[in-house]
């Protein structure tokens, strides 16, 4: 039986506050701030070891965090666990899967685990299969299932009870290309009708299925922000091909909105420079006026945005830790 009664929401369908995970005196997470909208699908990013997973399980309410805290739809994750269990549907890295089950008697078991009344289990089954494109494997006993339709199981199971949040750690891990665009097109369609929390280390593959991306790093939060608008911190990147009888190198470094030059080659008086701006500065013309000015001449001036992964790297850098703050995923 459910105790105490959900806090109403005025901030998202997941909110997270000042969120930590203590493992003795190692930080897993620290501090995390941040919101789900109802209908979103929000990209969970870090690379391995930054926090992703220990943050799902208590989002999952399958351990207690050392501090901070966590609600879903108004549900305080540790003190109303059972009534969060109840609205989340938890894909974790390893599907819980059970190998001599066929699908259909395994997604049965899981709805009547999950409270699925007896009258809207067949139809909850049939959506569920449907869905997730397993009506031709629903009498197949799951060891015999290849690694891409297992996943599609783990997907089912987390959403065979129609629940309001979906927790997916991991999704795509080890699935062919093909496997990949499946699983990506199936979390696209909850758009709108579930809340999804997507975690991955590949920030090109959120961006193409999330709205929203939030990134960690050796457990604190690095930003949150439009998957639209990530590209814009990244600055712009600039190759250059410059003749004169002078080095551009230093009175480039010294433009403003600069945020590193290169030297990539010189042969005679020509030097090819890489130039990357500060985050959404647009400086081409003023590189093109500076070479001018020092009586230069300009043969080429290419822009182009840093790439998904470049961005992603930069953000989560290492960066030194003592020895008793190493993360733990």
């Amino acid at each position: 039986m459910l105790t105490g009664r959900p806090i109403p929401s005025v901030l998202g369908m997941i909110e997270v506050e000042q969120l930590t995970q203590q493992y003795g005196a190692r930080a897993a997470i620290q501090d995390l701030t941040f919101r789900v909208e109802a209908g979103e699908i929000l990209g969970f990013l870090g690379p391995n070891g930054a926090g992703k997973t220990t943050t799902l399980r208590i989002l999952a309410a399958a351990q207690p965090a050392s501090r901070g805290t966590a609600r879903i739809a108004g549900w305080d994750v540790h003190r109303q666990a059972q009534a969060v269990r109840q609205r989340i549907g938890y894909l974790p890295e390893i599907p819980p899967l059970y190998p001599e089950m066929t699908v259909q008697a395994y997604l049965s078991f899981v709805a009547r685990l999950k409270g699925v009344v007896a009258g809207d289990r067949p139809q909850r089954l049939a959506e569920t299969l449907q869905r997730c494109g397993l009506n031709d494997r629903a009498q197949t006993p799951i060891r015999k299932l290849s690694k891409g339709y297992r996943q599609r199981v783990g997907l089912a199971q987390a959403i065979v009870h129609d629940p309001p949040v979906i927790l997916l750690d991991e999704p795509t891990v080890g699935l062919d290309p093909r496997q990949l665009q499946e699983v990506r097109s199936l979390i696209r369609s909850l758009a709108g009708e579930k809340t999804v929390i997507f975690s991955s280390h590949i920030l090109s593959e959120v961006s193409q299925v999330s709205d929203r991306v939030v990134i960690l790093n050796q457990g604190r939060l690095v930003t949150t922000t439009a998957t639209r608008e990530l590209l814009q911190q990244g600055g712009w990147h600039y190759r250059l091909e410059v003749s004169g009888d002078r080095n551009p190198l230093a009175v480039l470094q010294s433009l403003d909105g600069v945020q590193s030059v290169q030297m990539q080659a010189q042969t005679g008086d020509r030097w090819i420079i890489s130039l990357t701006s500060q985050a959404d500065q647009e400086i081409g013309a003023a590189i093109a006026a500076t070479i001018q000015q020092q009586g230069g001449q300009l043969w080429e001036l290419r822009r182009d945005r840093p790439s998904l992964e470049e961005i992603f790297l930069r953000l989560t850098a290492p960066v030194p830790l003592n020895p008793s703050e190493e993360p733990a995923e």
